[in-house]
Protein backbone atom coordinates (compact mmCIF):
# COMPACT_ATOMS: atom_id res chain seq x y z
CA UNK A 1 0.00 0.00 0.00
CA UNK A 2 1.06 3.59 -0.62
CA UNK A 3 -1.55 5.51 1.35
CA UNK A 4 0.87 8.37 1.97
CA UNK A 5 2.43 8.77 -1.45
CA UNK A 6 3.06 12.47 -2.01
CA UNK A 7 2.22 13.29 1.65
CA UNK A 8 4.43 14.85 4.31
CA UNK A 9 4.22 13.62 7.89
CA UNK A 10 5.76 14.92 11.12
CA UNK A 11 6.57 12.53 13.97
CA UNK A 12 7.80 14.15 17.18
CA UNK A 13 10.07 11.90 19.20
CA UNK A 14 10.57 9.91 16.02
CA UNK A 15 14.09 8.77 16.85
CA UNK A 16 13.16 5.68 18.89
CA UNK A 17 10.41 3.39 20.11
CA UNK A 18 6.85 3.91 18.94
CA UNK A 19 7.78 7.16 17.21
CA UNK A 20 10.46 5.51 15.10
CA UNK A 21 8.19 2.56 14.28
CA UNK A 22 5.50 4.98 13.10
CA UNK A 23 7.99 7.03 11.08
CA UNK A 24 9.28 3.89 9.36
CA UNK A 25 5.73 2.74 8.63
CA UNK A 26 4.83 6.12 7.12
CA UNK A 27 7.99 6.06 4.99
CA UNK A 28 7.24 2.51 3.82
CA UNK A 29 3.90 3.78 2.51
CA UNK A 30 5.42 6.59 0.50
CA UNK A 31 5.46 9.55 2.90
CA UNK A 32 8.18 12.14 3.22
CA UNK A 33 8.81 11.97 6.96
CA UNK A 34 10.07 14.67 9.29
CA UNK A 35 11.21 13.42 12.70
CA UNK A 36 12.31 15.24 15.82
CA UNK A 37 14.25 14.17 18.90
CA UNK A 38 16.73 15.47 21.40
CA UNK A 39 19.56 12.96 20.97
CA UNK A 40 21.58 13.76 17.86
CA UNK A 41 23.08 10.27 17.47
CA UNK A 42 19.81 8.35 17.56
CA UNK A 43 18.19 11.08 15.45
CA UNK A 44 20.79 10.63 12.70
CA UNK A 45 20.44 6.85 12.82
CA UNK A 46 16.67 7.09 12.61
CA UNK A 47 16.79 9.49 9.67
CA UNK A 48 19.09 7.10 7.78
CA UNK A 49 16.50 4.34 8.17
CA UNK A 50 13.74 6.46 6.62
CA UNK A 51 15.10 7.01 3.13
CA UNK A 52 16.71 9.85 1.24
CA UNK A 53 13.75 12.24 1.56
CA UNK A 54 13.55 12.06 5.36
CA UNK A 55 14.32 15.13 7.45
CA UNK A 56 15.57 15.10 11.04
CA UNK A 57 15.34 18.17 13.27
CA UNK A 58 16.80 18.28 16.76
CA UNK A 59 14.14 19.71 19.05
CA UNK A 60 13.79 19.44 22.82
CA UNK A 61 10.04 19.28 23.41
CA UNK A 62 8.39 20.92 26.38
CA UNK A 63 8.56 24.68 25.88
CA UNK A 64 6.58 27.16 23.82
CA UNK A 65 9.84 28.37 22.30
CA UNK A 66 10.71 24.85 21.09
CA UNK A 67 7.26 24.45 19.58
CA UNK A 68 7.58 27.75 17.73
CA UNK A 69 11.12 26.92 16.55
CA UNK A 70 10.05 23.59 15.08
CA UNK A 71 7.14 25.16 13.22
CA UNK A 72 9.40 27.93 11.90
CA UNK A 73 11.94 25.38 10.68
CA UNK A 74 9.22 23.72 8.64
CA UNK A 75 8.01 27.06 7.27
CA UNK A 76 11.57 27.97 6.30
CA UNK A 77 11.85 24.66 4.42
CA UNK A 78 8.53 25.35 2.66
CA UNK A 79 6.98 22.26 4.22
CA UNK A 80 3.27 21.76 4.74
CA UNK A 81 1.93 18.78 6.66
CA UNK A 82 -0.69 16.15 5.92
CA UNK A 83 -0.35 14.31 9.22
CA UNK A 84 1.26 14.80 12.62
CA UNK A 85 1.98 12.13 15.23
CA UNK A 86 2.59 13.95 18.51
CA UNK A 87 4.61 11.26 20.21
CA UNK A 88 7.40 12.96 22.20
CA UNK A 89 6.87 12.32 25.89
CA UNK A 90 8.38 11.39 29.21
CA UNK A 91 7.41 8.87 31.89
CA UNK A 92 8.74 9.03 35.44
CA UNK A 93 7.20 6.64 37.93
CA UNK A 94 7.33 7.26 41.66
CA UNK A 95 5.05 6.90 44.70
CA UNK A 96 2.67 9.82 45.20
CA UNK A 97 4.43 10.73 48.44
CA UNK A 98 7.78 11.03 46.65
CA UNK A 99 6.69 13.25 43.75
CA UNK A 100 8.36 16.65 43.85
CA UNK A 101 7.67 19.85 41.97
CA UNK A 102 10.42 19.31 39.42
CA UNK A 103 9.00 15.91 38.39
CA UNK A 104 5.53 17.41 38.09
CA UNK A 105 6.77 20.38 36.06
CA UNK A 106 8.93 18.31 33.71
CA UNK A 107 6.18 15.77 33.05
CA UNK A 108 3.50 18.34 32.35
CA UNK A 109 5.86 20.51 30.30
CA UNK A 110 6.82 17.68 27.93
CA UNK A 111 3.57 15.68 27.91
CA UNK A 112 0.97 18.47 28.05
CA UNK A 113 2.31 21.95 27.36
CA UNK A 114 4.59 20.72 24.58
CA UNK A 115 1.87 18.98 22.53
CA UNK A 116 -0.64 21.79 23.08
CA UNK A 117 1.60 24.57 21.83
CA UNK A 118 3.17 22.37 19.16
CA UNK A 119 -0.22 21.80 17.59
CA UNK A 120 -1.06 25.49 17.93
CA UNK A 121 2.18 26.38 16.15
CA UNK A 122 1.60 23.90 13.33
CA UNK A 123 -2.00 24.83 12.49
CA UNK A 124 -1.01 27.39 9.80
CA UNK A 125 0.93 24.75 7.84
CA UNK A 126 -1.58 21.90 8.04
CA UNK A 127 -3.15 20.96 4.73
CA UNK A 128 -6.90 20.59 4.32
CA UNK A 129 -7.90 17.16 5.61
CA UNK A 130 -4.81 16.80 7.79
CA UNK A 131 -4.86 14.37 10.70
CA UNK A 132 -3.28 14.77 14.14
CA UNK A 133 -2.68 11.69 16.29
CA UNK A 134 -1.67 12.05 19.94
CA UNK A 135 0.17 9.34 21.84
CA UNK A 136 -1.68 8.75 25.09
CA UNK A 137 -1.56 5.82 27.51
CA UNK A 138 -3.91 3.41 29.25
CA UNK A 139 -2.51 4.88 32.46
CA UNK A 140 -5.07 7.64 31.95
CA UNK A 141 -7.75 5.03 32.73
CA UNK A 142 -6.27 2.69 35.32
CA UNK A 143 -5.06 3.29 38.85
CA UNK A 144 -1.55 1.92 38.49
CA UNK A 145 0.57 2.72 41.54
CA UNK A 146 3.44 5.22 41.04
CA UNK A 147 1.90 6.67 37.87
CA UNK A 148 -0.15 9.57 39.26
CA UNK A 149 1.60 12.43 37.46
CA UNK A 150 2.23 10.52 34.24
CA UNK A 151 -1.36 9.27 34.14
CA UNK A 152 -2.76 12.76 34.68
CA UNK A 153 -0.64 14.15 31.86
CA UNK A 154 -1.89 11.49 29.47
CA UNK A 155 -5.50 12.07 30.52
CA UNK A 156 -5.03 15.65 29.35
CA UNK A 157 -4.22 14.38 25.85
CA UNK A 158 -7.51 12.46 25.71
CA UNK A 159 -9.28 15.72 26.51
CA UNK A 160 -7.28 17.56 23.85
CA UNK A 161 -8.48 15.12 21.20
CA UNK A 162 -12.06 16.19 21.86
CA UNK A 163 -11.69 19.93 22.38
CA UNK A 164 -9.10 20.49 19.67
CA UNK A 165 -11.14 18.42 17.21
CA UNK A 166 -14.11 20.68 17.86
CA UNK A 167 -11.99 23.76 17.19
CA UNK A 168 -10.04 22.45 14.21
CA UNK A 169 -12.81 20.67 12.30
CA UNK A 170 -13.77 23.88 10.46
CA UNK A 171 -10.22 23.76 9.05
CA UNK A 172 -10.74 20.14 7.98
CA UNK A 173 -8.35 18.78 10.63
CA UNK A 174 -9.10 15.70 12.74
CA UNK A 175 -7.52 14.92 16.13
CA UNK A 176 -7.48 11.44 17.69
CA UNK A 177 -5.52 9.51 20.33
CA UNK A 178 -3.82 6.14 20.49
CA UNK A 179 -3.39 4.86 24.04
CA UNK A 180 -0.93 1.97 24.27
CA UNK A 181 -0.63 -0.40 27.16
CA UNK A 182 2.74 -1.96 28.04
CA UNK A 183 4.84 -1.93 24.87
CA UNK A 184 8.42 -3.08 24.49
CA UNK A 185 10.32 0.17 23.81
CA UNK A 186 13.50 1.93 25.00
CA UNK A 187 11.28 4.13 27.19
CA UNK A 188 10.00 1.05 28.98
CA UNK A 189 13.58 0.05 29.72
CA UNK A 190 14.41 3.53 31.03
CA UNK A 191 11.64 3.26 33.61
CA UNK A 192 13.79 0.78 35.48
CA UNK A 193 11.10 -1.88 35.71
CA UNK A 194 12.71 -5.02 37.04
CA UNK A 195 11.95 -8.54 35.90
CA UNK A 196 9.49 -9.03 38.76
CA UNK A 197 7.46 -5.92 37.96
CA UNK A 198 7.65 -6.68 34.25
CA UNK A 199 6.28 -10.17 34.86
CA UNK A 200 3.55 -8.74 37.07
CA UNK A 201 2.51 -6.31 34.33
CA UNK A 202 2.53 -9.07 31.73
CA UNK A 203 0.30 -11.23 33.89
CA UNK A 204 -2.35 -8.48 33.75
CA UNK A 205 -2.47 -8.52 29.94
CA UNK A 206 -5.07 -11.00 28.64
CA UNK A 207 -3.00 -11.64 25.50
CA UNK A 208 -0.13 -12.68 27.76
CA UNK A 209 2.57 -10.47 26.24
CA UNK A 210 3.74 -6.90 25.85
CA UNK A 211 2.75 -5.05 22.70
CA UNK A 212 5.04 -4.19 19.80
CA UNK A 213 5.79 -0.69 18.59
CA UNK A 214 4.76 -1.79 15.10
CA UNK A 215 1.28 -2.67 16.38
CA UNK A 216 0.80 0.84 17.72
CA UNK A 217 2.25 2.31 14.53
CA UNK A 218 -0.33 0.46 12.43
CA UNK A 219 -3.15 2.18 14.30
CA UNK A 220 -1.42 5.56 14.03
CA UNK A 221 -1.29 5.14 10.25
CA UNK A 222 -4.95 4.17 10.14
CA UNK A 223 -5.96 7.30 12.07
CA UNK A 224 -3.71 9.47 9.90
CA UNK A 225 -5.13 8.18 6.62
CA UNK A 226 -8.30 9.16 4.73
CA UNK A 227 -9.77 5.70 5.40
CA UNK A 228 -10.45 6.84 9.00
CA UNK A 229 -12.10 10.07 7.87
CA UNK A 230 -15.20 9.46 10.02
CA UNK A 231 -13.18 9.03 13.23
CA UNK A 232 -12.92 12.30 15.13
CA UNK A 233 -11.99 13.10 18.74
CA UNK A 234 -11.65 9.41 19.52
CA UNK A 235 -9.26 7.35 21.62
CA UNK A 236 -8.20 3.91 20.43
CA UNK A 237 -6.77 1.73 23.20
CA UNK A 238 -4.01 -0.71 22.21
CA UNK A 239 -3.29 -2.79 25.30
CA UNK A 240 -3.94 -6.47 24.64
CA UNK A 241 -7.15 -6.20 26.64
CA UNK A 242 -5.43 -5.02 29.82
CA UNK A 243 -7.89 -2.22 30.56
CA UNK A 244 -10.85 -3.82 28.80
CA UNK A 245 -11.25 -7.38 30.03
Amino acid sequence: MNRFEGKTVLVTGGNSGIGLAAAQAFAAEGARVVITGRDETSLAQARASLGANAIAIRNVAGTVAAARELAQSLVDADIRLDAVFVNAGVAKLAPFTDIDESTWDETFAINVKGPYFQIQSLVPILNEGASIVLNGSINAHIGMPMSSVYAASKAALVSFAKTLSAELLPRGVRVNVVSPGPVTTPLHDKLGLGDEMGAQLQSQIPLGRFGKSSEVAATVLHLASPESGFIVGTEIVIDGGMSQL
